[in-house]
């Protein structure tokens, strides 16, 4: 189920944080705990293998977390892109595949801070790793925003 905002997202558990793309989603996951947060494969889009929806979905069965977090791209005043709707239309479709509350939090520049914390690597090393080290600071930052809420 798709909620509103986090007042009703759970407070305990593993977490999944989802940096959409269309070729490359970026996935990261936290301890039970909340306190680490860790950047996994990212998901490849693929002609061959399930959609990018159900293979969040099967990952979060897998890893028995408790909610998904969307990274959302906005534009700087607030609106949202054409990106946005895809991201929306694909957590709708996670929706199919797994019952689970998900919630989206704004991402803009992500991406930017994920380079910068991945320091000076190889192009090829930026291109595998930074979609799920975008997807760590936005998981990052939602668990900073619930814990406010408490």
């Amino acid at each position: 189920m798709i909620l509103p905002d986090f007042k009703d997202f759970p407070r305990k558990g593993r977490v999944l944080g989802i940096d959409w793309g269309s070729k490359r989603t970026g996935v990261a996951i936290s301890d039970d705990t909340r306190n680490f947060f860790f950047a996994r494969e990212p998901i490849v889009a693929s002609r061959i293998k399930p959609s990018i929806a159900k293979q969040i979905a099967d990952l979060a069965k897998s890893e028995n977390v408790v909610g998904i977090i969307f990274g959302l791209p906005l534009y700087s005043d607030g609106k949202e892109s054409e990106t946005s709707k895809l991201v929306r239309t694909c957590a709708t479709e996670t929706c199919t595949y797994i019952d689970l509350p998900i919630a989206f939090i704004e991402e803009n520049l992500t991406s930017v801070f994920a380079q910068e914390n991945m320091g000076k690597v190889r192009v090829s090393n930026i291109k595998q790793n930074l979609d799920s080290e975008s997807a760590r600071l936005i998981l990052e930052n939602a668990i900073a925003l619930l814990n406010r809420l408490k």
